[in-house]
């Protein structure tokens, strides 16, 4: 599971999260996807981003994706 916040404008990334992160690494899959939502939804906040576009990039809105995006929800991320 990767996922970043992009500036398309700038062609630049503004906050990303990895699964190979320590924090997230021995996971289950929905729940690792949960906390890199809330990751990502933190060092987006840190970056200055409250709101941004949801795109699932051709996947389905189920599973790991509906996870990633729930958990930034909750933490605080709009879509």
């Amino acid at each position: 599971m990767f996922a970043q916040l992009i500036d398309d404008d700038a062609a630049r990334t503004l906050a990303a999260v990895a699964w190979t992160e320590s924090e997230l690494r021995g996971l289950k899959a929905i729940e690792q996807a949960t906390q890199a939502g809330g990751l990502l939804a933190k060092r987006a906040k840190a970056a200055g981003i409250e709101r941004c576009v949801f795109d699932r990039g051709g996947y389905r809105y189920h599973g790991r994706v509906r996870a990633l995006a729930e958990g930034a929800r909750d933490a605080g991320l709009e879509f």
